[in-house]
């Protein structure tokens, strides 16, 4: 071999390394990159959370779906309960979890928050009877099968990040057993109604589901099927935050927030809201008021009405339509506000 050749094949190897020196640079830059971005993009309040050894998509950026990932999500007062380290715990091992308990707990409200600290985007379905298979999977549109569009499920099986079905144990039974392959260590879709796709779970897909007590009061629930329900390996119970006797200071912070009350009424309100409660869950009182609906009712009285006046306007009527257990629900309030206030 000549020392020209030589000299010629030593200068391409230089020239390799270089650019491979050069592309690994390149790679890190674009990942330290990333990862700036995404510190900078984190809500305020993350650091308010244990959360932060749970990295739900290391290495990836979901800037492309940055319309689906919530802003200025208000933060969750759980009195200690760690309502979002359990949830993000239970995406971090296991990918799936289920949320049970009344309205106006704040379900919705904490899978909101857990999307906005972790940066994931949400697509959500709100599950009711007409709920079909066409709408979480998909269908085609117009004449003929040439048209296909993606139902919300089968984007984030393509797209990843949060799958929020709300009011799950409303869904009709054949929509639900669609879900089963998708949960369980198959982790796909086959896409009967197109032509047998077969669509892999991503990466970072992650599912929760809530729902509440499936019992009269909510009109169209019912248990959870079975096939489904072993699916989901992590189940977390949600609960007012005052009801009987305990009174959340948290509550009346809330509220006096919301309608700038003063703290009398405000703690009034809230006794009489966790007595109601009481009774809901008691079985009782057919509905427990949520913290918006006392709100509502604080609302109105800072608007210079009485709160008995505002209450009828609010919570007495909301609770019932029945005028027997108007009266009872009348009563509890009475006793927490004299007929003059």
């Amino acid at each position: 071999m000549s020392f020209s050749h030589q000299g010629l094949k030593e200068k391409e190897q230089a020239s390799r390394i270089q650019e491979v020196s050069s592309l690994k640079q390149d790679k890190f830059k674009v990942t330290v990159s990333l990862d700036k971005e995404r510190l900078m993009s984190k809500s305020p309040l993350y650091e308010k959370y244990n959360i932060q050894k749970y990295d739900l998509h290391p290495n990836f950026n979901f800037a492309h779906l940055d319309e689906l990932i919530p802003k200025n999500t208000p933060e969750y007062i759980d009195h200690g309960l760690n309502y979002v380290e359990r949830i993000v715990r239970a995406l971090f091992y296991f990918k799936q979890c289920s949320l049970i308990g009344p309205s106006g707990t704040g379900k919705t409200h904490i899978v909101y928050l857990v999307a906005e600290l972790t940066g994931l985007p949400i697509w959500e379905i709100n599950c009711g009877l007409s709920t079909s298979s066409f709408d979480l999977i998909g269908r085609f549109i117009g004449l003929g099968k040439e048209n296909w569009v993606d139902g919300l499920l089968t984007q984030w099986l393509r797209k990843g990040g949060i799958m929020y079905l709300d009011e799950a144990n409303m869904m009709k039974q054949d929509v639900a057993t669609r879900l089963n392959p998708v949960l369980d260590t198959r982790g796909h879709l086959v896409l009967n109604e197109k032509d047998s796709e077969v669509i892999e779970r991503h990466k970072y897909g992650y599912l929760i589901i809530s729902m509440n007590p499936a019992t009269a009061e909510f009109s169209g629930t019912k248990p959870l099927n079975a096939a489904m329900r072993r699916r989901m390996a992590v189940w977390i119970n949600f609960d007012f935050l005052s009801v009987g006797e305990t009174i959340s200071q948290q509550e009346v912070k809330m509220l006096r927030e919301r309608t700038k009350l003063d703290q009398d009424t405000a703690y009034k309100i809230i006794q009489a809201g966790a007595e109601l409660r009481r009774q809901y869950k008691a079985g009782d009182l057919p509905y427990g008021p949520s913290l918006g609906d006392l709100i509502n009712w604080g609302t109105l009285v800072s608007d210079g009405n009485t709160a008995l006046v505002a209450a009828e306007e609010t919570i007495i009527g909301l609770t019932s339509d029945n005028v027997e257990v108007q009266a009872d629900v009348r009563r509890i309030i009475e006793a927490f506000f004299n007929k003059t206030q």
